[in-house]
């Protein structure tokens, strides 16, 4: 028994690990992408990222790491037995705004360089990316809207069980 505690622990552990690693990752390529696209060969530091495109791209990933945030909250949840808990109820809910809300960026984006591209540039490898994006968030937000209602029955059966005793 106390093994497959242990052993739960450490999971849970090497869970957290990994997406902080992958948020860390994130945070890399976000800061370094700009600087190596083709466009910014003769532009500055400070040209580079006041550009408008990628202060949106900075904004709109704030949605993306408060995920990962609830999502390392809700490992913790897991971890210590609370899984079926108001408080891990709240986490998923937060999970899933986020995604949505990082389709509605997507889409926004996808917008603006759809129509303001460069004549030079050709937007189709960016709007493909786009929709794969678009798809898998929503798969994420659909995925934890599901994993909600079935949370969230288990705590009103867990509540009218503790009621009834």
């Amino acid at each position: 028994m106390i093994i497959i505690l242990k052993m739960k622990k450490t999971a849970i552990h090497f869970l957290q690990f990994v997406v902080l690693l992958f948020g860390l990752f994130s945070l890399i390529l976000l800061l370094r992408f700009p600087l190596l696209e083709g466009r910014a060969v003769n532009l500055t530091l400070f040209e580079i990222y006041s550009d408008p495109f990628i202060l949106y791209v900075y904004l709109s990933s704030i949605a993306f790491y408060l995920a990962l945030l609830e999502l390392v909250k809700l490992l913790k949840y897991i971890g210590e037995d609370r899984l079926f808990s108001i408080t891990s109820i709240a986490a998923i809910k937060k999970i899933k705004f986020c995604s949505f809300f990082i389709c509605i960026f997507i889409v926004l984006g996808a917008i603006y360089i759809r129509f303001f591209h460069h004549p030079e540039d050709d937007p189709a490898g960016f709007m493909a990316l786009s929709i794969l994006l678009i798809l898998i968030f929503t798969a994420v937000g659909a995925a934890t809207a599901v994993f909600e209602k079935i949370i969230q029955k288990a705590v009103n059966m867990k509540q009218e069980n503790d009621l009834t005793i």
